[in-house]
């Protein structure tokens, strides 16, 4: 009894070293995320032609930035951008990592998902 009570006792004591080296492991890495800017305002001009429609401005991750993509015109119908999608980054892949927020972007003739992810 008391032999199993021990083991109990250095259980109990190992489960909690082993839970304190992961909340202290856990706190030491630090979740940055590059946001894109605010949103640049613009007007529409009169469409150039019936038709046509407007895609709104939006910030698009290329390389290592954001780039501001100005609003334009296209052929046909535009729907306005979805919500954006709401991500749980998973941990990063080592130090000095960075999140970029998953984002829409207009492709062709419709708004893409780019999903968020870890760059240095």
């Amino acid at each position: 009894m008391v032999m199993n009570t021990r083991r109990a006792a250095l259980g109990l004591l190992a489960a909690a070293l082993v839970a304190g080296v992961a909340s202290t492991a856990d706190a030491q890495v630090r979740f940055i995320e590059r946001a894109p800017p605010p949103v640049i305002v613009e007007v529409a001009p009169p469409a150039p032609h019936a038709g046509w429609a407007w895609v709104q401005g939006h910030w698009a991750w290329r390389g290592h930035r954001w780039v501001w993509i100005r609003g334009h015109y296209v052929q046909g119908v535009v729907e306005a951008m979805p919500a954006p999608l709401v991500e749980a980054p998973p941990p990063p892949p080592g130090p000095r990592f960075f999140w970029v927020r998953g984002h829409y972007v207009w492709e062709g003739n419709h708004w893409a998902w780019h999903p968020g992810h870890w760059v240095r």
